[in-house]
């Protein structure tokens, strides 16, 4: 974050050599870089800057570094990154002075302008274009620009940024609408074209009435149990809750389905990268009404992520699930019937049964060998005996980086070996 700026200039080049020659010490395989729609195509339609981008993977070359690419299609600054906001393109949000729908909108009525409503990836809102034809013009963009990286190697993968913190999932727990952990979300689906789409699907089941959202579901900081809709034996399990489930999870399957087909077409045989969120908390309660809220249909009678997995196989993905490791304490896990390792777990298998590649990425500021060590026997089970093991894992750290050296050198630089199998595992010979 920050590292290109507003007008896609490269900041600090010097600051970013001191970065990438210190992680090629530590014998990385390479870096993520966020390339940011707010920035790329900020001001015009069509028109994309990718100026800051080819200086930073020159320099990135420069240290034989590989780089995934990751394309943001949502807004940064709402989320915990500090003080650098980017927005989605000023064009967008011009539509949007007349056209709030554009936006994911809660039951109230308040917008989120994150990222854009997947109810219009099929509508002509966005001067002329649909959802879908912008992230594809973009991506072609992209290719168009740096397709001889790709060729020549530095760039290994690109992520696809499918909804909220550029996550497969509804905005469904925001910072900014007062959501604190461990809320259970609020459904996003009261945008006019998202409300359209379910009334055509109520017509169609010959049940008009079903044409709405559960009006059960408490607010954003609610808990299961005070709610009609996520309690035990709730509505979310009745004839209306299962239909309302699957199509509000269905619009999410379906919109990976629109993105990832014109992505194998504007990237041409290159490695796509998708990235599961981690919902973990109320995964201990029957309807894991968190994970509902983000479109994950994954109560304990029905396995909500192999539909969606089923789905990014058919387009050769590799998954990227998101990992939180030891800092939930138990006594935290307890007030939300957390279980982070369970629900990692559910996604990787599911993952290996479907013949998905996998990797792991970790935001969390790993300064002790114990944590090292979870990671380690997550992306690379111990006792597994088809051997699997993640592609890769990415490790998410706010530069600068080089501040916390001193403190985690030698863990990471063991860390790095392990991974390369260059060291033994703990508990290993």
């Amino acid at each position: 974050m920050g590292i290109i700026n507003s007008h896609c200039q490269l900041v600090d080049p010097e600051g970013v050599r001191a970065e990438l020659r210190h992680l090629k010490s530590l014998n990385v395989d390479g870096v993520v870089v966020d390339c940011w729609w707010g920035i790329v195509e900020a001001w015009i339609p069509r028109k994309y800057e990718w100026s800051g981008y080819r200086d930073l993977f020159g320099i990135i070359k420069e240290f034989k570094l590989k780089v995934q690419v990751v394309l943001s299609f949502h807004g940064s600054g709402e989320t915990g990154s500090g003080d650098v906001l980017i927005s989605l393109p000023k064009w967008i949000m011009e539509i949007a002075k007349e056209n709030q729908d554009i936006f994911f909108t809660d039951r109230e009525g308040r917008r989120n302008t994150e990222c854009l409503s997947w109810g219009i990836d099929k509508e002509r809102v966005l001067r002329g274009r649909t959802g879908i034809e912008v992230y594809f013009d973009f991506m072609r963009s992209f290719h168009t620009e740096f397709r001889n990286l790709s060729e020549e190697g530095l760039i290994s993968a690109i992520e696809i940024g499918l909804g909220a913190s550029g996550e497969l999932r509804y905005p469904s727990f925001p910072a900014r609408m007062g959501w604190k952990y461990p809320g259970i979300g609020e459904f996003q689906c009261y945008d006019r074209y998202m409300q359209k789409n379910l009334r055509q699907s109520a017509l169609s089941r010959g049940h008009l009435f079903w044409a709405r959202g559960p009006d059960n579901a408490g607010y954003y900081n609610s808990r299961p149990h005070e709610t009609g809709f996520f309690c035990d034996g709730g509505d979310y399990d009745s004839y209306y809750g299962r239909f309302f489930l699957n199509w509000y999870s269905g619009i999410l399957i379906d919109h990976v389905d629109q993105v990832l087909s014109l992505a194998a077409l504007a990237f041409d045989g290159a490695e796509i990268v998708v990235k599961i969120p981690s919902i973990y908390w109320w995964y201990r309660t029957a309807s894991h009404a968190a994970e509902l809220t983000a479109g994950f249909y994954n109560p304990t009678n029905r396995d909500g992520y192999s539909p969606v997995l089923k789905m990014l196989k058919k387009h050769s993905i590799i998954l990227k699930l998101v990992c939180y490791g030891a800092e939930f304490t138990v006594q935290e896990n307890d007030e939300a019937f957390a279980d982070p390792e369970g629900l990692t777990w559910q996604v990787m298998n599911a993952a290996w049964d479907h013949g998905l590649p996998l990797c792991i990425e970790s935001a969390l500021p790993c300064l002790d060998g114990d944590m090292y060590s979870q990671i380690l026997d997550t992306a690379k089970p111990r006792n597994d005996p088809d051997r699997h093991h993640a592609s890769f894992f990415a490790y998410r750290q706010q530069p600068p980086f080089l501040l916390q050296r001193d403190a985690c050198y030698p863990e990471l630089r063991t860390f790095v070996k392990c991974m390369h199998g260059e060291a033994p595992q703990n508990g290993e010979d």
